[in-house]
């Protein structure tokens, strides 16, 4: 890492910034003696660089602009002090790292568990993840996905109002702690995600304009001006961004990035910044021997983000399908509120099982446009499904536990669980848990925390949720979102935790998400009872899956290949908490159709046995 504070050897420190507008710019050390400064030296790209002698790995400094400003390092490693002190000296071979021999896990077995540091315990560090790290890999987790942790202001943050991109939350532990994380992580054979995002900065410390064109007005984003790709020094621009990707994977052996809501970020030069981040992360990734991706979050389904180079794509390994929630939740609970009203049909399910996303050109009501292109063909690896996420927990108020019923949750997780994609849990879900996800922030600007206030009773108006919505600003909103707060659980979410194990020891056995999808699964839609029947093979087996979307007990009649089939797992059995089963235990082929019963929102597999 070029940019920053870099130990170039023994007390000797070389500090870069990049400050094109400026004519001068120094380094201040708060702890020496007033007036004590370091001149740096300007090169014909903007960047000023020089190094100072006497200065330890934990010395803070700021950046004196043209005389008159202090500011902390836009390359940050550690903010010890918050978003509006000095920045940190670290040096990055403190740490001695014990996962020589890890080389990452490949894309397919990703079984991803999304988390956010400060509520995913009670102490709400990076230390504090480490011990509950054997209760992941016993559910079958095997990546973590870290909600941004690039350092915000305060203490709660959903953390996409990050505002140094190089340094990890010091209330989260800053960087030892993360390195900390991803060791022990590692250690247990896990994965590490890390949510990025290069759409925007937060409001509250965000200093990257008094240093640089980093932003443009020429385009809007949802946070304010667009980060600045393409125009006037967008070069160096684009350097700091995928200097940071690379990081994240070089100084904290993370092994994958999820980039944050891509259609923030604004291209329209030959070539597209996101190709550009991919080239660099898969080239280091070569490099250093392992497997390294990069992942994205989309709602443009354009599948040009997964396409490879060749075929005219941008690269990225793989990305969010929101298509696949939206047609789940809307069929399972009957949601139309926003963007739900585009779904809610056994078609929409059915799919986006078989080709990924749903609208691929149709006219979409909520846009009131044609949406999307064709994503038939990609490999199942390429697409992140989920019931749950951030986002969709988060502007509920209300966890699924609390407004669907059993039934309907063993539903959901079946058809995420055993989909051929790659499946992703938000933290708790497994179990069921009550407690909210709620919005949350601690900014120091009470002005700013109004703005906060209402901008999300505007996002809950789209649902209609916006009375009574817990106050963004307030401690207590954080607070209640805490997860295993109680410390035990109750009968029926043990039930759901054991189903939720059984159906990813089932995804082991069945799951084959290299090529498309539809290459090693048939569906069979049974409009008239809101059923669907998946049929899956891999090279240990077939799996035939039932699956009943309806609040009401229906029969299907289906004709099952040759052999005998076995039921292997019933939703409705008293053992997961169910009324109990209606479905045969063995089914011997005859060449003639067989009837099957299946409860409300159940969901019932056989398992083929040929002869």
């Amino acid at each position: 890492m070029e940019l920053g504070a870099s130990i170039v050897e023994e007390e000797v420190v070389r500090f870069k910034v990049w400050a094109p507008l400026k004519k001068s710019v120094s380094v201040l050390f708060p702890s020496r003696r007033t007036g004590e400064k370091l001149v740096l030296q300007q090169d014909r790209w903007g960047y000023f660089e020089g190094s100072e002698e006497s200065v330890s790995g934990a010395e803070r400094y700021l950046y004196l602009l043209d005389g008159e400003r202090a500011l902390p390092d836009p390359a940050s490693r550690f903010q010890p002090d918050g978003v509006h002190g000095p920045s940190l000296v670290v040096d990055p071979d403190s740490f001695l790292w014990e996962d020589d021999a890890w080389i990452g896990i490949t894309l397919e077995n990703f079984i991803i568990y999304e988390i956010h540091v400060g509520a995913f315990t009670e102490g709400g560090t990076f230390d504090a993840v480490i011990g509950r790290l054997g209760y992941l890999r016993d559910l079958g987790v095997t990546a973590i996905e870290l909600m941004p942790v690039a350092q915000f202001s305060g203490t709660r943050n959903w953390g996409y109002d990050g505002v140094y991109p190089f340094a990890p939350q010091a209330s989260y532990g800053g960087p030892d702690g993360l390195k900390r994380l991803i060791n022990a992580c590692h250690s247990r054979g896990v994965a590490v995600v890390l949510d990025v995002v290069y759409n925007h900065l937060g409001p509250e410390g965000n200093y990257l304009a008094s240093f640089a064109p980093y932003f443009t007005d020429r385009y809007k984003t949802p946070w304010g001006d667009a980060i600045n790709f393409d125009g006037p020094y967008s070069d160096e621009v684009r350097r700091y961004f995928i200097d940071n990707a690379l990081y994240w994977l070089s100084e904290f052996h993370v092994d994958a990035l999820r980039l944050d809501a891509i259609q923030g970020i604004y291209d329209c030069g030959a070539r597209h910044f996101l190709k550009e981040l991919a080239e660099a992360v898969h080239s280091l990734g070569r490099a250093l021997g392992r497997n390294v991706y990069v992942m994205a979050e989309s709602d443009l389904n354009d599948v040009r983000v997964i396409d490879p180079p060749e075929a005219g794509g941008y690269g990225l390994d793989a990305q969010w399908n929101d298509d696949f929630h939206h047609a789940l939740h809307a069929l399972v609970t009957g949601e139309t509120t926003a963007y739900y009203g585009d779904f809610g049909k056994l078609r929409h399910v059915s799919k986006a099982l078989s080709q990924g996303f749903v609208y691929t050109g149709e006219y979409s009501t909520y846009r009131k446009r044609r949406h999307g292109g064709p994503s038939k063909g990609r490999p199942s690896r390429q697409f992140i499904v989920f019931s749950q996420n951030h986002d969709q927990v988060g502007n509920r108020m209300a966890r699924p536990s609390r407004t669907q019923s059993l039934e309907q949750l063993k539903l959901a997780a079946g058809v995420v669980l055993l989909s051929p994609y790659i499946p992703l849990l938000f933290m708790g879900e497994e179990y069921g848990e009550e407690a909210p996800f709620n919005y949350f922030v601690s900014f120091s600007d009470e002005a700013l925390v109004k703005e906060v206030r209402k901008g999300r009773a505007a996002e809950l108006a789209l649902f209609g949720r916006a009375e009574n919505a817990p106050d963004p600003g307030a401690e207590a909103t954080f607070l209640d979102s805490k997860i295993g707060v109680r410390g035990h659980r109750s009968a029926w979410q043990n039930r759901l935790y054991h189903f939720y194990r059984a159906l990813i020891d089932m995804r082991r056995e069945f799951s084959d998400p290299n090529g498309p999808a539809d290459e090693h699964m048939k569906i069979r839609k049974f409009e008239g009872q809101g059923a669907l029947l998946v049929k899956r093979r891999s090279s240990r087996g077939s799996l035939s899956c039932l699956y009943n979307f309806g609040a009401r007990r229906v029969s299907v009649r289906l004709t099952l290949p040759e052999g005998r089939w076995v039921r292997v797992l019933d939703s409705s059995s008293k053992e997961w908490g169910g009324p109990g089963e209606l479905s045969q235990d063995t089914i011997e082929w005859t060449g003639k159709e067989v009837k099957i019963t299946l409860t409300a929102f159940g969901l019932v597999l056989y398992r083929g046995d040929r002869p």
